[in-house]
């Protein structure tokens, strides 16, 4: 193992001497011995490079992928097709290789990426400032929360409990380090219940989170949400899906100040969960609060089309206390993945796929719901996801879908401990309606042998 070992006894005895430390512990001695582990790492002994290759692909084998089985399961992360046009462009070297651009106006073709996904980030939420992307859905959501608190220094947010799981706890966590506090919204019927977000609403409320569709599935009224906000000052932020944007309004037009979300969708593939990019636009009045980047277009001393990096709000480019943003840097290959996927989708592409969705889910939720034991969760417009109830348990019934080669959906009862019943169901334009009907038929016979075991109906 001599091999991987990257510092010998010996090297590790002259840098030791070079710096005057008698051992390796000595450099921790600042370190309170209370919160030290004080005894080796239990770590089994080492492999020959053969063995390893063959435990690592054991492991490998465990993982089951949306390529290896049917996959309803979305919540946030979902399997749309992913044209071989976004992997011929995103792995040319001169995009696949760079990490950041800190002499920026020498990588026109980098500027020019960012600005043409800004461009089409703005057209798609209307909202005229897009940034060039953030890390994640969670995370944008979280930094739109410090836009709205140094906008008007209010100490509150108001978020729905129909926005994702992880962008709540996200803000939750954050709000700490922004010296805010945060309060949820409940849901009636599917949907954020306005007059409890009225009876929330203060002089003290920064910003209003609503999503769009919520994770429930359910289509919100944003509009409303949005003027129950400005009522009292307060930003409205609205955590959209980009590919429902195709068939519902875009939230720049219904009053939204602030429209975040997760960019996955466009472009990028599950990867087990791997990197994704998040999108952040806003009004223009918010332009210098806004995190992370933007790029902009100029002309030259020639008068040529060029591109600069106008704005860098991060800390590492101006006086730390006047930074919105701790980002290192954007997630531009990603980013990169979401603009040519765009590009590619075209305008109307985007209306037909949202169309494919919206039928493919409606038929697929009126299917489901007509099985003994099912029954939707509520009864709101959805686009592509719903959310049904099981007269079993969802866990065991989950299993047995997966045994016959599908994945059945999201348990809600992992996130929301008001519907352990719950199953999330998502659509995309990969699952045929065979496969809905395949759903149908492993579905129908798993609730129907966990009710019959259970003793329901016999």
């Amino acid at each position: 193992m001599s091999t991987y070992t990257s510092v010998t006894p010996e090297d590790l005895q002259a840098m030791l001497d070079a710096i005057g430390v008698g051992s390796v512990g000595e450099l921790f001695a600042q370190v309170p011995e209370a919160v030290r582990l004080g005894r080796p790492l239990d770590l089994p002994a080492g492999l020959p490079e053969q063995d390893v290759f063959a435990h690592l692909r054991d492991l490998a084998a465990r993982n089951v992928s949306a390529e290896d089985e049917i996959t309803f399961l979305g919540a946030g992360m979902y399997d749309h097709y992913v044209p071989a046009l976004v992997d011929m462009l995103t792995e040319r070297s001169e995009f696949l290789t760079p990490y950041t651009p800190y002499q920026p106006e020498i990588s026109q073709g980098g500027l020019q990426v960012m600005f043409e996904y800004q461009t089409a980030i703005s057209e798609l939420t209307g909202l005229p400032v897009s940034n060039a992307s953030v890390y994640e859905g969670p995370s944008a959501l979280a930094a739109a929360g410090y836009l709205a608190k140094l906008t008007n220094g209010r100490p509150r947010f108001v978020i729905s409990r129909g926005a994702h799981p992880h962008s709540r706890e996200t803000l939750h966590t954050m709000a700490v380090g922004y010296g805010a506090t945060v309060d949820e919204v409940v849901l009636s019927d599917g949907v954020t219940d306005l007059d409890a977000l009225r009876d929330l609403l203060g002089d003290d409320v920064a910003a209003v989170f609503v999503q769009q569709p919520n994770f429930l599935g359910a289509v919100e009224d944003v509009e409303a949400i949005a003027a129950a906000a400005h009522e009292h000052g307060a930003l409205a932020v609205c955590a959209a899906d980009p590919l429902t944007l195709g068939v519902l309004e875009a939230p720049g037009n219904q009053g939204v100040d602030v429209c975040i979300g997760e960019g996955q969708t466009l472009g990028n593939r599950l990867d087990f969960g791997g990197p994704s990019f998040g999108f952040f636009a806003a009004a223009e009045a918010h332009l210098r609060k806004m995190p992370g980047r933007i790029a902009g277009e100029t002309t030259d001393v020639d008068g040529r089309r060029g591109f600069v990096l106008t704005l860098q709000t991060r800390e590492q480019h101006i006086r730390r206390e006047k930074a919105t943003s701790n980002i290192c840097t954007s997630q531009a290959l990603n980013a990169l993945a979401g603009v040519v996927y765009l590009t590619w989708l075209g305008r109307r592409g985007l209306g037909e796929l949202g169309e494919l969705m919206l039928q493919r889910t409606h038929y697929a939720r009126e299917t489901l719901a007509a099985l003994d034991g099912v029954a939707a969760l509520h009864d709101q417009p959805v686009v592509r996801e719903f959310a049904l109830t099981l007269d079993a348990p969802v866990d065991r019934v989950l299993d047995r879908c997966a045994g016959d080669g599908v994945n059945a959906g999201f348990a809600l009862g992992r996130a929301y401990e008001e519907h352990p019943d719950g199953l999330l169901v998502a659509i995309t334009e990969r699952r045929s309606r065979a496969d809905i009907d395949r759903l149908a038929e492993v579905l129908g016979a798993a609730v129907a042998a966990e009710r019959r075991h259970a003793g329901v109906g016999a």
